[in-house]
């Protein structure tokens, strides 16, 4: 008896019905991608500057700057971005956020990295101050271009 149960189960199919089982799977695809795509959105546009960081930024001038690309003993490319930052305005900075965006040939993006000029490890810069800095970045994309990424000012926060 406990046999024929057993094949009355299999022959009445699954317990819970498939288009059940589709709309929840459907529903958990949906949901996910929606969190996937708020965490791209956030990790890309991060902090956005102010109308008064706006108003500043010609106050602020990126000088000497140069790229330097070496291999190290894995075949991953280092890059290394040097300069000067200085403050023309009349006001003290406490953090200067530059975003790096490298590009592959054709000019497309295919990745950006924030990096602070001036923040907490450089101490704040008063006006008429210029700031040596370094940034390093490691592994770059076997498709980058080769050339200069873009730098561009992301964020300043004043005193």
């Amino acid at each position: 008896m406990l046999e024929q149960e057993k094949e009355l189960r299999k022959a009445a199919g699954p317990a819970i019905p498939w288009p059940v089982i589709g709309i929840a799977l459907l529903l958990a695809a949906t949901t996910g991608g929606f969190f996937y795509w708020q965490s791209q959105q956030a990790s890309s546009g991060g902090p956005t500057l102010t109308e008064e960081a706006s108003a500043y930024l010609p106050s602020l001038d990126l000088a000497d700057v140069e790229m330097e690309a070496k291999e190290d003993f894995l075949e991953q490319t280092l890059v290394a971005i040097t300069g000067r930052i200085v403050n023309n305005g009349d006001r003290t900075v406490n953090l200067v956020e530059v975003s790096c965006v490298f590009r592959e040939i054709n000019g497309i993006e295919i990745q950006r990295q924030r990096a602070a000029l001036v923040g907490r490890r450089t101490g704040s810069m008063a006006p008429g101050d210029a700031k040596e800095f370094r940034l390093a970045f490691d592994p770059i994309p076997e498709e980058w271009n080769q050339t200069m990424p873009t730098l561009f000012i992301t964020q300043i926060q004043f005193e």
